[in-house]
């Protein structure tokens, strides 16, 4: 299926390894141009170098810490210069630290608040108005299944990562008649460093073995696999796509079935 987003301009953040390449892949995959941003300048470029010669697209490569608004705005700035405008905006940022709720103090929650909630307010808030102007767009912000189901010693990311939820679907509703959709992405488990890095905390936490927390997290998964970071980057570009048009507001789950909700 042609996605028909060919030559539209994305912006995909912390896109350096993990589900955001996985996503920048997948649009460059379908035509796409990008602006990509990480906080490390080596990673990000290689990214970028990988991505221009595989698929040959244009790319833009900036350093940007999505904790700073300040940066944001820079970052903006650059991408507006080079392309002239934002079709697509992917609003990622890493996770948060591991643990229970009374380990951390008010910082260490403002802190995962700026990361995950106020990142994604402030990459929105530059790159909307060239969205609201061409009356067309799509925003995706990535979050977690723990926005549905909170994960246990994940006290920080199930607290900051439900405030995007909300601030998405208050969004989606004043945008829809432009042509502008506005969804939340909420991953379960899909096989990124930040995954491996929980299984190796809960092995230690649990005084097993790395395969024996990877079999534990397996069992709960009626799909019995964890995803890769492809699967996730292939439903980022549909949803990106024209044919996604009617689809706003959500929270879509990509968990192999593991959330036991109805809704």
């Amino acid at each position: 299926m042609d996605l028909n987003i060919r030559g539209k301009v994305a912006v995909v953040t912390a896109s350096s390894r993990g589900l955001g390449k996985a996503t920048a892949e997948a649009l460059a995959a379908e035509g796409v141009n990008l602006a990509i941003c990480s906080r490390d300048e080596a990673a990000i470029n290689r990214t970028a170098g990988a991505i221009k010669e595989k698929y040959q697209v244009e790319v833009l490569a900036e350093v940007c810490d999505v904790k700073d608004r300040s940066g944001i705005e820079n970052f903006k700035d650059k991408v507006i210069r080079h392309f002239s405008t934002c079709h697509i905006l992917f609003a990622n940022a890493g996770g948060p630290a591991p643990g229970k709720v009374e380990q951390f103090s008010e910082e260490d929650f403002r802190e995962a608040l700026d990361l995950n909630l106020f990142s994604a307010i402030n990459l929105v808030t530059a790159f909307l108005p060239f969205m609201k102007q061409q009356k067309w767009g799509r925003i995706l912000a990535s979050t977690s299944i723990s926005v549905k189901q909170p994960i246990p010693t994940l006290a920080l990311s199930n607290v900051s990562r439900a405030g995007v939820v909300a601030f998405i679907k208050s969004l989606s509703r004043e945008i829809a008649s432009l042509n502008v959709t506005a969804n939340t992405l909420a991953p379960g488990f899909i096989m990124t460093e930040r995954v491996e890095n929980l299984l190796e905390n809960q092995a230690e936490n649990q005084g097993i073995t790395y395969d024996e927390a990877l079999a534990n997290i397996i069992d709960t998964i009626p799909a019995k696999r964890i995803a890769a970071p492809e699967d996730f980057g292939a439903l980022c570009a549909f949803l990106a796509s024209e044919w996604a048009s009617y689809i706003t507001g959500e929270t879509i789950l990509i968990d192999g079935g593991m959330y036991r909700g109805l809704m």
